[in-house]
C-alpha cells in the first residue's frame, strides 16, 4: 500500500481533528482531509477511543517510537464505511481516529450489529480485546481456575473481570485502589476484591483467592505484578499488559523458578487477525445480550484536552470522544 499524501492538489476542505503538533497533548484544530488511494479507504468516524497508549504514543513513551508529526492521534473508532458501520483499529498515518474523517485500512474492521452502541463497540476494541485476548489465547484459561485482575477498577480490568467468569473461571479476584472500582467489579461478578495498598499485599490476593492463582491479568506492573508473583500458584500464568502503577518492578527470583511461572506480555497487534475478530464478535454478543456490560463517557471531540485530563484523573468509563 502507498504512503498518503495530504498534500495533493485536489485537497478538500480540512477536517477537524486533534491534532499533535509537538509531543504531548493534541490540539483541537484543522488537519488535511485525507484522500483514499492506494488500498486505503475513508471512514466517518462517530466516536474515537481515548486509551493509555494513546497517551504514551502522543508523549512519544510508546515503545515503538514517536509518531512524525504533525499527526492526528488515536488509535480506535466507529465510524461508517460507505453503508456499513465498523470498528477499525487500523488508521493510516498520519490520521488518526480522533477526528472527522480518518483513513483506514479496511482488512482491519469489523462489521457492527444495528443494536450495538457507538461508545461500547469502542470499549470493546482496544481496552476489551486486551482483556479477552490476556486470558484466552494468551494464558490459555481453562475451566475451574482461579484468576486474579489487577486494576479491575479500570474499563480493560471490567472487563477482564466479566472475560474470566465468560471463559469459564471458578473464581475471580479484582483489586484495585478504588473502593468504588472495586465494588463495581463485584456487581460485575468478582467473587472476592482486595485493595491494593495494603501492608501484606500478596498474602491479601492469596486469601482472596482461597491460595489459588491460576491466572494474572496484569495492566499495572510495578509493585502489584510483584505481589501477584508472590500469591502465584504453581504453573501459574501471568500475563502484563502495561504499566500504570510504574515501569519497572522489583521481583524475587525464587518464586517465577521454584513455582514454574509463567510470565509473558501482550500485545493486541500481535494476535492473528481471525483471533482478535472471534474474540471482538463474541464480545459484542455478549454485550447486547447485556451479558458483558462497560460504562461509557462521551466528549465533545472539542474537548480533547479535557479528555486527555479526565483520563489521567482514573476515570472508570471508557473515554469517547465524539466529533
Amino acid at each position: 500500500m502507498t504512503e498518503p499524501n495530504i498534500e495533493g492538489e485536489d485537497a478538500s476542505p480540512p477536517i477537524k481533528a486533534a491534532v499533535l503538533h509537538e509531543l504531548g497533548v493534541p490540539e483541537y484544530g484543522e488537519f488535511p482531509a485525507p484522500s483514499a488511494g492506494g488500498g486505503h479507504e475513508i471512514v466517518e468516524v462517530r466516536a474515537a477511543g481515548l486509551n493509555p497508549v494513546d497517551v504514551s504514543i502522543s508523549a512519544g513513551r510508546f515503545y515503538a517510537g514517536a509518531p512524525a508529526l504533525p499527526c492526528v492521534a488515536g488509535r480506535e473508532g466507529v465510524g461508517m464505511l460507505g453503508d456499513t458501520r465498523v470498528y477499525f483499529d487500523t488508521p493510516v498515518a498520519p490520521y488518526g481516529s480522533m477526528a472527522e474523517r480518518a483513513l483506514i485500512d479496511p482488512a482491519g474492521t469489523y462489521p457492527l450489529p444495528d443494536a450495538l452502541d457507538d461508545g461500547v463497540a469502542v470499549a470493546l476494541g482496544i481496552s476489551g480485546l486486551a482483556a479477552w485476548l490476556a486470558l484466552d489465547w494468551r494464558a490459555h484459561l481453562e475451566e475451574g481456575e482461579h484468576v486474579l485482575v489487577l486494576g479491575a477498577s479500570g474499563v480493560l480490568g471490567q472487563i477482564a473481570v466479566q472475560a474470566a467468569k465468560h471463559l469459564g473461571a471458578a473464581r475471580v479476584v479484582a483489586a484495585a485502589r478504588s473502593t468504588d472500582g472495586l465494588e463495581r467489579a463485584r456487581e460485575l461478578g468478582a467473587d472476592a476484591v482486595v485493595r491494593l495498598g495494603e501492608a501484606e499485599l500478596a498474602g491479601a490476593l492469596s486469601e482472596a483467592a482461597q491460595q489459588r492463582i491460576d491466572v494474572v491479568v496484569d495492566p499495572l506492573f510495578g509493585e502489584p505484578f510483584a505481589a501477584a508473583i508472590e500469591a502465584a500458584s504453581f504453573g501459574a500464568r501471568l500475563v502484563t499488559l502495561g504499566a500504570s502503577a510504574g515501569a519497572s518492578a522489583t521481583i524475587l527470583s525464587a518464586p517465577i523458578r521454584g513455582k514454574m511461572l509463567q510470565i509473558m506480555g501482550h500485545a493486541n497487534f500481535a494476535a492473528p487477525p481471525e483471533v482478535k475478530r472471534a474474540a471482538y464478535l463474541r464480545m459484542a454478543e455478549l454485550a447486547i445480550a447485556g451479558r458483558l456490560r462497560v460504562e461509557v463517557e462521551r466528549m465533545p471531540l472539542a474537548d480533547v484536552r479535557a479528555a486527555w485530563e479526565r483520563l489521567a484523573e482514573g476515570a472508570h468509563r471508557k473515554i469517547v470522544l465524539v466529533p
